[in-house]
């Protein structure tokens, strides 16, 4: 009997350590800083904060309490307590908050966590922007107060609630009717007659971007029947879903609602519109069949040959590629280097790169180290040249390379404030161009080198009446004067570029509605539009750079949204017929979201026209002392049960919570959990701190296993004096307890690569119960519990060093591109005394739409305990190794001779897979048939392995000629990997073993992890 206890926890462990080694890749979110907060408490706020700028703190915090005060008037319900705002000086130090355990991204601006109703979001270049983020991220903190602190709703309720019609209402409530960007994609919708349903936003928002649908949704909600009636359907959407909340309040249903919907919006804009057909300037270039459906920031080299540009081509990111600019033919991915090398991220969002004077190199911004970086690349070979950061300017955007080659003009953003900063690349100095509170933003250089023109919220004189918008302006080199253009006041005149001549500027506007190109002759002040495109020159946000010129020839290079999708033109001053405008006047008509004609006065509107903050309460603001505020999070949904049975009564229920301080940096978690008797209480308590660079933990846990086995046994007796034989049916439960405890760190370099240190000490012991049965000759006779012989307990320590890689990007249901890596060396002391070493290589090579996949892995045991041969062996059958080597397949198949599952195990394996992943079915662009339910990949595979001892050597020999060789183990055939809402991947694989004859005996069998 205690052999079998031994054998028991020595499987258990053995399948403890496979599945942890299943779990170890992933990328890192690394921690660059150590951000001492300080905290900045108004009427209804606490910002945590490390601004060292008293005025912009005060005017983002008035502009919280106004935005308060707006959000209030809809949602009828004040927050109770000061709701917290996390703000971070800039995108770099967002991207390493702890409030949250995601990474975040480069196209997030913000994010409000339910748990504490934090709102955490960067400052940005712009204050409109950083206005916007704010504006739009308080109206997810009053969305969650109001479902959690609600009568019959809960935090649950959000899974009721589409996500266009979250993040439409914040959207609508930050904006209002007016938005180019969201009627430009309404326009879209008209003129390719692809307008959805409700239920088509709900079902494919993919499709339909939830942002500008459900901004353009709320829109006809508030102008159409009222603002009034926005809390009220968000709320029974909540409870009961957006069909019946319609029906409610507006007597339509989903259907009826969309038809009136989209009947509206046809009318206002085919009467709206100048034309219905769209004729773009120019000739397409780049586009989805040579590209992607995402196209944007192109760049166009000086001479006029090349364009850069941002793209998802490759389906899994979005890179930066080279092409012709007179084919469109693509050259090169530039931004390979960027996963070879140590960049956390690409900053493509809103900014563009930069071309050497020469054509040779270009030059983008991205992330690394918790810093902007400036990487410059040769186009020619793709290899990296030079990577710096900019003294002094932790944040910077929008690059331009200076005529004569010397230096670079960036955006920076330092302490909040937004001005131009020139690096000279042969001294390193840096230089400050600008100096005032304004944003300074899409610098660009004359071809002497003597003027820099830039966009600008600083007012001009007809635009000082506190509208809002940006003004381009230009720098004079050597005075350093600043000219702001007193043309198209209010619009958003951005991206401007000279013309070679110097005395023009090309720029985008949207002063009509639109967003079309424009030229401003600074000498006469007259403004030529130069496009009438029906949709729009843009890129994803207002602020992406979305236009470029060629120095040397007025090559026009811009990025056009058609059909949901953006794609790059090019052309040349023949291709235009400029008309000229009123350099004064602008229409904002046409980026009205309809109705015109309001129902009832729009509060939304009305609120947000009013631009003054109220700047009495700033004598209310004080600072106070930082407080951790450790407190409860989150708690599971307690159960518990009682129950009672002949082997006695027994009790199942369990509970988890989570506990963190306001910031993140610091969580504890606790699980506790009953199944069965007393002696079946298991709990777990974690505590994990995030710190600069090393996040660490520790860990205390006791924990039961239980597993029975059926015993029989013969007791001779005597009963009135009568010898009898007494059968004894057993059913023995055996429990063994962990209790253990245990230290983890981590230490990421970057987002790809980390090494981790861990160790526990562990002690093991058993408890058996035996549960008996008396019958005598057959009859029931009664029964019988009582304790059972046990093993004596052990110790085991642990510990373990591993060095991870892994900038793969996964596919349907495993990785398609990229690589993984990890080399750890492990010890075990205590009853069992030997080292283990791993090393696990991986590679994926993308070649749309197939990627072809290589693994190669081994895995060793030495010491004491593996020269007495007493730990269960490595066994390479499983189906995550080589497949078609399950036990089962020995005992179908009746295999003797040489072969047997003995050759199998070991104390070493070695195993290499080679795989031809296709995505089978899913999204229209990655897969080879189109599903919005079933995603799933097909694999044709290889697998090798081998497994051997010290006794026992490996040899390469495609038979073992005796049952004592250890020949690999080959196998191949097919899998169809189906991924379950992303909850659990299921792989069933037709597998033909080799070494067990082949076709002939083929075999079915079945995986539940994700590719590897």
């Amino acid at each position: 009997m205690n052999r079998n206890y031994s054998i028991s926890i020595l499987l258990a462990l053995t399948f403890i350590s496979q599945i942890t080694y299943g779990q170890y890749f992933g990328r890192n979110k690394p921690i660059y800083k150590n951000i001492k907060f300080n905290v900045y408490q108004t009427p209804n706020f606490e910002v945590y904060h490390y601004l060292k700028n008293d005025s912009l703190l005060n005017a983002i915090s008035l502009s919280a309490e106004k935005w308060y005060d707006r959000h209030y008037q809809v949602f009828r319900d004040s927050i109770k307590t000061k709701n917290p705002i996390l703000l971070y000086n800039d995108h770099a130090d967002f991207q390493q908050t702890t409030a949250i355990s995601g990474s975040v991204g480069v196209g997030t601006g913000g994010v409000t966590e339910a748990l504490k109703n934090r709102v955490i979001f960067p400052l940005t270049e712009t204050w409109q922007q950083t206005d916007h983020v704010l504006g739009h991220e308080l109206v997810h903190a009053f969305q969650y107060n109001s479902l959690i602190n609600g009568d019959s709703t809960s935090l649950n309720s959000v899974r009721n609630l589409p996500l266009w019609m979250v993040e439409g209402m914040a959207e609508y409530l930050s904006l209002g009717t007016y938005d180019y960007q969201t009627a430009m994609w309404m326009r879209d919708a008209v003129i390719n007659d692809r307008f959805p349903t409700l239920e088509d936003m709900t079902y494919y928002p993919n499709k339909y971007f939830p942002y500008r649908w459900g901004h353009a949704f709320w829109s006809f909600i508030g102008r159409t029947f009222g603002d009034s009636l926005i809390n009220p359907i968000f709320k029974e959407t909540a409870k009961r879903g957006y069909n019946f909340a319609l029906m409610r309040y507006l007597g339509l249903n989903e259907q009826s609602f969309s038809t009136l919907w989209k009947s509206v919006y046809y009318d206002y804009f085919k009467r709206t519109m100048p034309d219905t057909i769209e004729d773009p300037n120019g000739t397409r270039i780049l586009f989805e069949r040579n590209a992607g459906e995402i196209n944007i920031s192109p760049s166009v080299s000086p001479d006029g040959r090349y364009v850069a540009f941002y793209s998802e081509k490759d389906l899994f990111s979005i890179d930066l590629y080279l092409a012709h600019a007179i084919s469109g033919k693509i050259i090169r991915r530039l931004s390979s280097i960027v996963h070879d090398n140590e960049i956390d991220a690409l900053n493509f969002i809103e900014s563009a790169g930069t071309w050497s004077p020469d054509s040779r190199m270009f030059a983008f911004v991205g992330f690394s180290k918790g810093k902007s970086k400036l990487i410059i690349v040769d186009v020619f070979d793709g290899k990296l040249v030079q990577e710096f950061s900019i003294p002094g300017v932790p944040s910077f955007n929008y690059p331009a390379w200076s005529p004569d080659g010397n230096s670079i003009v960036v955006s920076g953003l330092v302490n909040g404030i937004n001005d131009l900063y020139q690096y000279d690349l042969s001294t390193k100095k840096v230089s400050r161009l600008t100096s005032d509170p304004w944003c300074n933003i899409h610098p660009a250089w004359s071809s002497d080198g003597k003027t820099i023109v830039f966009s600008t919220d600083k007012p001009s004189q007809t635009s000082a009446n506190g509208t809002t918008g940006y003004n381009l302006a230009t720098l004079d080199i050597e005075t350093k004067t600043v000219t702001v253009f007193d043309i198209l006041p209010g619009a958003d005149n951005v991206n401007p570029m000279f013309a070679a001549n110097n005395k023009e500027i090309y720029f985008l506007s949207n002063c009509d509605g639109y967003r079309n190109l424009f030229r401003f002759n600074i000498e006469s002040s007259e403004v030529y539009r130069m496009t009438r495109i029906l949709t729009g020159i843009s890129g994803m946000t207002p602020l992406a750079p979305a236009m470029s010129v060629a120095r040397e020839n007025d090559e026009v290079v811009y990025s056009h949204f058609f059909k949901s999708k953006y794609s790059i033109y090019t052309a040349d001053t023949s291709d235009f017929k400029p008309v000229r405008i009123n350099p004064y006047q602008v229409d904002f008509n046409a980026s009205i979201l309809p109705p015109v004609n309001r129902a009832t006065e729009g509060l939304v509107d009305k609120n947000l026209s009013d631009k003054n903050l109220p700047v009495a309460l700033v004598d209310s603001f004080k600072t106070i002392p930082f407080k951790p505020k450790f407190k409860l999070d989150y708690i599971s949904n307690i159960g518990m049960g009682i129950s009672t049975s002949p082997y006695g009564t027994g009790m199942a229920g369990g509970v988890e919570m989570l506990f963190s301080d306001i910031t993140g940096k610091n969580m504890v978690y606790t699980g506790l959990s009953l199944n069965g008797e007393i002696y079946d209480f298991g709990g777990q308590v974690a505590f994990l701190q995030q710190k600069k660079y090393i996040t660490w933990g520790v860990t205390a846990s006791h924990i039961p296993y239980s597993f029975g086995q059926y015993g029989y046994d013969t007791l001779h007796r005597q009963i009135n004096g009568e010898p009898v034989i007494v059968e004894d049916f057993q059913l023995i439960q055996i429990r063994m307890f962990e209790t253990a405890t245990g230290l983890l760190s981590y230490f990421p370099l970057s987002s790809t690569q980390r090494f981790e240190l861990s160790g526990s000490i562990a002690r093991y012991y058993y408890r058996a119960d035996i549960y008996s049965n008396y019958y005598i000759d057959g009859y029931y006779y009664g029964s019988e519990r009582k304790k059972g012989e046990v093993p004596p307990g052990f110790w085991l320590q642990q510990s373990s060093f591993a060095y991870v890689y892994d900038n793969s990007d996964f596919g349907i249901a495993s990785p398609m591109r990229g690589n993984r890596m990890r080399f750890q060396v492990s010890r075990t002391l205590g009853e069992y005394n030997y080292w283990g070493a791993l090393a696990d290589m991986r590679k994926y090579i993308f070649r749309k739409p197939l990627s072809f996949a290589f693994r190669t892995l081994y895995y060793g045991r030495f010491g004491t305990s593996i020269n007495d041969n007493i730990l269960y062996p490595l066994y390479i059958g499983y189906p995550w190794y080589v497949r078609g080597y399950d036990s089962n397949s020995f005992i179908n198949y009746g295999q003797s001779g040489n072969v047997n599952i003995d050759q199998l195990t070991g104390n070493h394996i070695a195993v290499a897979n080679f795989e031809i992943r296709i995505p089978f079915t899913g999204p229209e662009r990655l897969t080879l048939i189109k599903s919005g339910t079933l995603f799933t990949e097909l694999a044709f595979f290889t697998d090798a392995g081998i497994a051997w001892t010290n006794d026992y050597p490996p040899s390469l020999k495609w038979k073992p000629t005796s049952v004592n060789d250890r020949t690999p183990f080959v196998s191949s055939g097919v899998s169809l990997r189906i991924n379950l809402f992303g909850m659990l991947i299921l792989e069933p694989y037709y597998a033909i073993p080799y070494q067990l004859g082949g076709f002939k005996a083929a075999n079915w069998g079945i995986n539940f992890i994700p590719g590897w």
